[in-house]
């Protein structure tokens, strides 16, 4: 049986989406979840899907506060993620600060917690004054309504509705960590090691083919624009920004560790008594510890 590989269908995703192209379903079939890593996390416990690419920091989040779920399994985004703080069309919010004690609109619960500022890692939202609205879709429409002040969501998915006037762009918040990692379920029924080992192999093919600088001048600016529908030049500017992984099999310890630390600090998890380690979050049958 086919693995049943969750992701959410960004440009990140396109070595991805290449490969699954080649595939044609022998090996994998794609899942989109559009809600973003928190219906990653969702369907990887319910049997929906057995592996999932998906935001670092809920991923280590929730193994961290109990999950069993699923194990890290590799990485697949080496860059950080540029969240864009988006307010209604017609908001008063000049800048991230003005948002402090309003409520903020997420996409489901497990979101990421994107309550970090770059500098000091304060807490700049107030995350119990939230609301649930499923979707950049429901996202945008919730601050044009004015039941929430402000969403986040990544830079270049947003841009096309600032440039068209429907939302206000007033910050970003670029994370402090690598912004995608790869999960699998611990099962060796649903995720058996060897295939998600070959699966790993193989992606990592065509994420090198992506990021190499061949295609970076062309290529990329092409598949992207056909699946995407993005301008070239918008498309460049995230080529730019982005890059991915020598292998998608291995994980660097300290994007655990940091990870971690930070997350500790905000006090969305809490070390257990001796502290984490690193074998609580990794399948190391499976990823290489860098």
């Amino acid at each position: 049986m086919p693995l049943r590989i969750g992701y959410v269908r960004e440009h990140f995703s396109s070595p991805l989406l290449q490969f699954a192209a080649a595939d044609g379903g022998k090996t994998f079939t794609l899942v989109e979840c559009p809600s973003g890593t928190g219906q990653l996390i969702s369907r990887l416990t319910n049997d929906e899907i057995d592996v999932a690419i998906a935001l670092t920091d809920p991923l280590i989040s929730g193994i961290a506060n109990g999950s069993k779920a699923y194990k890290l399994v590799g990485s697949f985004v080496s860059t950080p993620l540029n969240w864009a703080v988006i307010a209604g069309r017609d908001a008063n919010f000049a800048d991230i600060p003005s948002l402090k004690g309003t409520t903020i609109g997420i996409s489901r619960q497990g979101r990421p917690v994107y309550a970090l500022s770059t500098d000091a890692r304060d807490i700049i939202f107030d995350l119990t004054m939230r609301e649930v609205n499923n979707d950049i879709r429901g996202l945008i429409n919730s601050v044009n309504e004015g039941s929430t002040s402000a969403f986040m969501w990544e830079w270049f998915t947003t841009k096309p509705f600032v440039d068209t006037g429907e939302v206000k762009f007033i910050g970003s918040v670029p994370t402090p960590w690598p912004s995608w990692l790869i999960a699998a379920h611990p099962s060796p029924e649903r995720a058996p090691v060897d295939e998600v080992r070959r699966f790993l192999e193989e992606l990592t093919t065509y994420v090198r083919a992506f990021d190499s600088a061949q295609s970076r001048e062309s290529a990329n600016v092409e598949f992207i624009k056909k699946h995407f529908g993005y301008p070239s030049d918008d498309i460049e500017a995230w080529l730019k920004t982005v890059a991915y992984p020598e292998s998608c099999l291995q994980i660097p310890q300290k994007v655990i560790t940091d990870t971690l630390s930070v997350l500790e600090k905000a006090g969305v998890v809490k070390a257990p008594e001796g502290g984490f380690t690193l074998e609580t979050f990794v399948d190391t049958g499976i990823a290489k510890l860098a």
